[in-house]
């Protein structure tokens, strides 16, 4: 299973998902589908304009956790 982390780093920049999505593009629906996990797919694009944004790498945004069976 995918997690994304941009909540984290949301709270770590003290910066909100309006803010987010006006330094980056995305838009903010697209963020809050990142921030509660509603997504259907991560764009590439918008990895690499987060990471620039909050000048991290991309496990610092998404994590991998193997599904229990």
């Amino acid at each position: 299973m995918i997690n994304m982390k941009v909540h984290i780093k949301l709270a770590e920049c003290r910066m909100t998902q309006k803010k987010l999505a006006e330094l980056t593009g995305i838009s903010k629906n697209t963020i809050t589908g990142y921030v509660n996990e509603t997504f259907q797919y991560v764009n590439r694009e918008h990895l690499d304009k987060m990471c620039k944004v909050f000048n991290c790498s991309v496990s610092d945004l998404v994590e991998y956790i193997e599904d229990k069976e």
